[in-house]
């Protein structure tokens, strides 16, 4: 195993939960090409077949099979080492990676998240790309479905809901303004959206999603938002109805083997409670107009 760095173990098991370079694609960011370029490189560099590759996928010889029980081994060590750093740093720390608006709610409830009475901090991730919690980036994520990866647990906390928002009351003299991301920035569904129906009638474009928020705010023009986020405000109003294509279901995702460490199940409880008592919020059954 001359050569062999710890990455190239990563990305084997990688392939090996996700069951071939597909499924590998997500928690590496690699192409396809270049993870099975790189599995070659690591079954010449061991000198053993590690996968029986086919049309279906990826599944692991008896060589693969023995090699994925070490490094499941290895990775148990490392977590113990990672826990025992945190600890000698003062306490241990639970990353939560969220997207923007799930990550805003949050922040307007984190003492319910975290106390001053609690051993653990909190260290909140935001960002509109998928989190990793493969390569333990973070240590619970907020996705749109549930995952795939054989190593991960996930909780439904219910369903998202998205509409188009502008100042209440607000009349356009002329063509609606509206306001979106930009398009290279545009990652999730609801961010194409604008890019996708409204070209032609795009005044604005931000390089964040909470702009949108303060410039519908500020009577700039319609832009999409979350539910949640755009009915909790009393000076927004629904244009038209819910933009049903966006609707989806949304998962609490965190690493199988992390999910009973203390500081992560408490972390998880809690945001599971508040998510789920927000429910018809997020499913968009209050709106402010109603």
């Amino acid at each position: 195993m001359k050569n062999t760095t710890w990455d190239s173990y990563q990305l084997f098991l990688d392939v090996a939960r996700g069951g071939g370079l597909t499924g590998a694609v997500a928690t590496s960011g690699l192409s396809p090409a270049t993870i099975g370029r790189r599995m070659l490189e690591l079954e010449g560099q061991i000198g053993r077949l590690l996968f029986e590759r086919s049309q279906a996928g990826y599944t692991l010889t008896g060589d693969g099979q023995a090699l994925f029980d070490q490094l499941l081994e290895m990775e148990a060590a490392a977590r113990k080492v990672d826990s025992w750093q945190r600890d000698a740093q003062g306490g241990a720390v639970v990353r939560i990676a969220a997207g923007t608006w799930v990550g805003w709610l949050l922040s307007q409830n984190m003492p319910v998240i975290c106390s001053e009475r609690d051993g653990f901090r909190i260290d909140l991730h935001l960002g509109e790309r998928r989190a990793s919690l493969a390569h333990r980036e973070s240590d619970i994520g907020i996705r749109a479905f549930e995952p795939e990866e054989a190593n991960l647990a996930a909780i439904k906390t219910g369903d998202v809901a998205y509409a188009a928002y502008q100042a209440r009351n607000m009349r356009f003299a002329g063509p609606q303004r509206w306001i979106a991301v930009a398009e290279d920035e545009a990652v999730s569904a609801y961010l194409r959206w604008p890019h996708q129906n409204r070209r032609q009638e795009i005044a604005f474009t931000v390089s964040r999603p909470r702009s949108l928020h303060d410039l519908v705010l500020a009577g700039s023009g319609i832009a999409v938002l979350p539910c949640f986020v755009g009915d909790q405000e009393p000076r927004l109003e629904r244009v038209g109805e819910e933009i049903a294509a966006l609707r989806h279901r949304q998962w609490i995702v965190m690493n199988n083997a992390d999910r009973h460490r203390r500081e992560i199940r408490t972390v998880v409880d809690r945001m599971t409670r508040l998510l789920k008592s927000h429910s018809e919020l997020f499913a968009g059954k209050r709106p402010t107009y109603a």
